[in-house]
């Protein structure tokens, strides 16, 4: 383990997403996944990033009473942000090909809220990133779809995937971030807790 002085905590991971544990895998983290069904509506009142920031307590929270001294578990939230409006998971098909078409030749900003949590503190934080995205054809919108199934992703898309090598066009920001759990400002956060 990379962080001598949390070598005494026991990690929990509130995330079935394989890129979470993925990346907190390769961050040096010892870690446990461990989950719970939370109702993850929201009201229209939030925008931007109060939405990832209010879902990841949210999730943090349904751990309150289970977690000792010495436990710390790790929530997140990621959403994509256009025009106003919220992406979250396609519902099906025709969801995810509206979303794509939404994206094609504009900047979104992909917004992934953190939640860490003890038995007796808590912080959240989040963290932007811009991503552009080229003009997308009808043809790479479908192959797309139909070879990567994107139906687990905000915004219908990976940017880890095929998708991401041929339409970002550049990011500002964490590509971390946009995979669903920026790294860095993790890192820090969990020295600083």
């Amino acid at each position: 383990m990379i962080f001598e002085d949390l070598k005494k905590y026991q990690f929990i991971l509130a995330s079935k997403s394989p890129r979470r544990q993925f990346l907190l895998k390769d961050l040096g983290l010892d870690f446990e996944v461990h989950t719970k069904d939370v109702d993850e509506s929201f009201s229209d009142d939030l925008k931007a990033q109060e939405i990832p920031l209010y879902l990841c307590k949210k999730k943090a929270d349904a751990f309150d009473g289970e977690l000792n001294e010495n436990t710390i578990v790790i929530t997140a939230d990621t959403i994509v942000w256009i025009n106003g409006e919220v992406l979250n998971k396609p519902e099906n098909y025709e969801d995810s090909v509206r979303m794509l078409k939404l994206l094609s030749g504009k900047m979104h900003e992909v917004y992934t809220g953190v939640c860490i949590k003890s038995k007796n503190k808590s912080k959240t934080f989040h963290s932007l990133t811009k991503v552009y995205f080229k003009t997308l054809n009808d043809s790479e919108i479908e192959y797309y779809i139909k070879n990567f199934h994107p139906y687990d992703k905000a915004g219908s898309y990976g940017a880890q995937e095929w998708i991401g090598y041929i339409a970002v066009e550049r990011i500002e920001g964490s590509y971390f971030n946009v995979m669903g759990l920026p790294l860095r400002e993790l890192y820090e956060q969990l020295l600083d807790f």
